[in-house]
């Protein structure tokens, strides 16, 4: 059967594995080496620990199938999500060039921005919803997207400010962390660069950080690798090995998980004291127009906001299904008041709610009886 044409579940079960070997694993085990054979010249695909790993390169090849099935793309691990959006950035930016942030994105990136302009590169933000960074683009070299963005899950058109960046002479790299590329395949919407998170969903157990970065362009991918060799920031052989693994329940995990947040959205819905409800599946949402275009499933993450700090806080406190933690796209569900970490525009009583793989009817019942207990 044709990649290309292969349904999504078969795809997620079944990339990156090798050949059927007689006798070996269909999904070998972690190798772990800091260095291999090497008789006479360098040559061959390994040498090194910080350069490859056979582990890795099972890995890479399926988040590629992922990414853009039955196309040649190439998918480069990291330590982190964060090291992989740093990356794209320092690999690609240089003094005196200007990049696009958004400015309602992941928290860590006002530390990014501080540090690229340290470095002397310039830093313009601006939202995501209505496309803001159309306004900023003109001189620019990299356009970074998050859509939806964390945790305000605004939407933007991805293909036409990758047409419009393109225009200008800038790459595009988007962070499909929130969508996963079973909810969202960048490359194809014009990106050069789809990077995430894969200690979210994409791994979906809360055991194991990583990141990764695809791409097309030979060239820039070839700086993302340089960048990736001298800064050292590698995924150990224990965590690709275990984020293989679990690819191969993706498409189930992520159905389940979208399935219930629709289910959730809904019911937050109709409680009078959830104001700000954001969920791109909602029909009523700012982003449903956007998102249904672009977007195959929403994701499984959902923010509102209650009155106050202290109704959000005995919310959390009454909760018994959804744990009180930060990330999100696992099994558990976890929720958590956002504002405490700082650094994000949210009024206090914002809630980032992640819905798990719990039985959709056990956890709306939960939440909606925790909304009803923190009112007490």
């Amino acid at each position: 059967m044709s990649e290309a044409v292969m349904g999504e579940g078969t795809r997620a079960v079944r990339a990156g594995l090798p050949e059927p070997v007689k006798n070996e694993p269909t999904l070998p085990g972690p190798v772990f080496a800091a260095h291999f054979h090497l008789p006479g010249e360098v040559s061959g695909p390994y040498a090194y620990g910080r350069d490859e790993n056979p582990t890795w390169t099972h890995l890479e090849r399926a988040i590629g199938e992922l990414e853009a099935p039955g196309e040649d793309v190439e998918t480069l691990v990291f330590a982190s999500g964060v090291a992989a959006i740093a990356a794209v950035l320092f690999s690609q930016l240089s003094a005196g060039d200007s990049v696009v942030l958004p400015s309602d994105g992941y928290q860590v990136l006002p530390l990014v921005r501080a540090q690229l302009e340290a470095y002397g590169i310039e830093v313009r933000t601006a939202p995501t919803a209505g496309d803001a960074q159309l306004d900023v683009l003109d001189g620019a070299k990299l356009l970074l997207i998050e859509s939806p963005c964390n945790p305000g899950l605004d939407v933007c058109d991805i293909r036409r400010l990758a047409g419009a960046a393109h225009a200008r002479g800038a790459l595009v790299a988007v962070d499909n962390t929130l969508a996963t590329p079973l909810g969202q395949r960048p490359l194809a919407l014009g990106a050069d660069f789809s990077l995430a998170s894969g200690t979210k969903q994409l791994t979906g157990h809360g055991d194991v950080l990583l990141g990764y970065v695809a791409g097309r362009d030979t060239a820039a991918m070839a700086a993302v690798r340089r960048w990736r060799k001298i800064i050292g920031a590698i995924s150990g052989p224990m965590e690709a090995w275990l984020a293989h693994r679990s690819l191969a329940t993706l498409q189930l995990r992520v159905d389940r998980q979208n399935a219930t947040a629709q289910l959730l959205a809904e019911a937050l819905r109709e409680r009078p004291e959830v104001t700000g409800l954001r969920y791109p599946g909602l029909s009523d949402d700012p982003a449903h127009k956007i998102a249904s275009q672009q977007m195959r499933r929403y994701g499984s993450v959902i923010s509102f906001t209650l009155p106050t700090r202290a109704r959000a806080e005995r919310f959390l406190r009454a909760l018994r299904l959804v744990d009180d933690a930060t990330s999100f796209g696992g099994v558990r569900s976890t929720a958590e008041r956002r504002l405490r970490w700082g650094g994000d525009d949210v009024p206090e009583g914002f809630i980032r709610l992640s819905v798990g793989a719990e039985d959709p009817d056990d956890l709306v019942t939960d939440v909606l009886r925790a909304l009803d207990e923190s009112d007490r």
